[in-house]
Formats: structure tokens, sequence, C-alpha cells
């Protein structure tokens, strides 16, 4: 994988999903950025990233005195992204609390076994993650997030309504190939129940917007964004 900018842009800028991935992320930081600090302002003190790879969101946004953020990931990836901090001498702006797990296995115990407490109200995050999860560990996720959820919780996550469709989308296979990297392998077999339809049989409230619309209400609209996007959306959920 290229390690300079430079070399990254040359080797995908042509396919195009080089400009249009920078355009897109810029936005669901943003949304999931307003999401998280909106939660907190309106009083969780709880906050949940799953799968926060290296997402820097306890460092770089400013938080309500005591806010405790959680962020869950393999420990390679937490290892390697705290290190880098440290080396920077960056500061958490919350209290901040690594869980090592693999959302794939007990990472509930973890996160419990860290300081989480099930009766607070709690701001979760699903960013860039629900697309990799095969069908039993998606419907695993949400369980287990109602399970820990006091009323008053909310969820946020990113999901595409068309997998299938973005496996054999040519941007994604042939920008995916310019990178060194499969993309379309990523991507696990089989249905899903909906975001929409989970979280309702759970009880939760539920809205969503499409990523097109997300762009639109920032004043970034993508106007060149490929169909593939009309399939992607920003979800919103509450436990009453």
């Amino acid at each position: 994988f290229p390690t300079t900018l430079d070399a990254l842009e040359e080797r995908a800028g042509a396919s195009g999903l080089w400009p249009l991935m920078t355009a897109y992320l810029g936005i669901r930081s943003r949304v999931f950025d307003d999401f998280l600090t909106g939660a907190a302002r309106d009083g969780v003190r709880q906050i949940v990233i799953l799968a926060s790879g290296l997402d820097t969101r306890p460092f770089r946004l400013e938080w309500p005195a005591g806010v405790r953020c959680f962020e869950l990931d393999q420990p390679l990836v937490l290892d390697f992204k705290l290190a880098v901090l440290e080396e920077r001498g960056a500061a958490a702006s919350c209290a901040h609390t690594p869980v090592r797990a693999d959302l794939r296995e007990d990472w509930a115990s973890a996160l419990e076994e860290a300081g989480f407490d099930a009766t607070l109200p709690t701001a979760w995050l699903a960013e860039g993650l629900l697309p990799y999860l095969p069908p039993e560990a998606d419907e695993q996720l949400f369980k287990e997030v109602d399970r820990l959820s006091a009323s008053g919780s909310r969820l946020a996550v990113e999901h595409v309504s068309a997998v299938e469709e973005m496996a054999g989308d040519a941007l994604v296979r042939d920008g995916g190939a310019a990178l060194g990297i499969d993309l379309p392998s990523l991507l696990p077999d089989g249905s899903k129940r909906s975001p929409r339809d989970q979280l309702a049989s759970l009880g939760w409230r539920y809205d969503e917007c499409s990523v097109l619309e997300s762009a639109r209400r920032l004043g970034r609209p993508l106007e060149s964004a490929p169909r593939l996007m009309e399939h992607m959306f920003h979800a919103f959920a509450q436990r009453p």
C-alpha cells in the first residue's frame, strides 16, 4: 500500500475512487461528529465507538466535562494508534478507555470489564462497520447494543442497502485493484435484515437519510457520485 499521499493519489486517482473517498469520508466524519457531540450536549456522558480503527474522536473533538469514551477494536489496531498518538503528545479531551476486543467475539463482556455502565444512557457509533459483518455478527451486534442500552440511549450507523451490488461495482473493484486491495473480498456473503427492521423489532425509534442527502445538508453535494452511493445511508436510532 502506498505510504505517501502523492503515491496514493497517483495509483488511485485515475480510477476515480480516491477523490470520491476523500470527499465522502469528510462528509461521513462530520455527520457522526455532530451525532456524538450533540448527544453529549444533551447530557449523554457515555460514548462507545465500535470498530474505531484509526479514529481520533476522543482526542480531536471538544467534549463536555464528565464524558467517558470507550473505543473498541482489535489489539493490533488500538496499540498502533495509541503508540502514534503518545509519540505525538496527543491528549484525550475526555476520559478515554480503549477496549481491545474483536466484534465477532464476546466484545460486550470486555466492554463491561473495562467499566462500561449499562444503567447510563449511551451514544453508540458503528461507522464503516456494518457492510463488513456477516449476517450473524450483524444481528448479534444489534442485540448486544440493545441489551447494554439504558433508556435514552442513541445509536448511529452507516449501512449499505445493496452490498452485493457494491461488491460488483466497477469503481469499487477497479479502484481497489489500483491500491492493491481486493475490496469485494472484504464483503461477506449472505443476506441481512436492514438496521431499520432489526432496531424496530427491538423497540428503537429509527430514522435515516441517504449519503447524498447528508452531503447536500452540509453544502458538499457529491455531484459526480456514482449510482452506487444511492444505496448508502446514515441511520440514527434512539431507545425510548
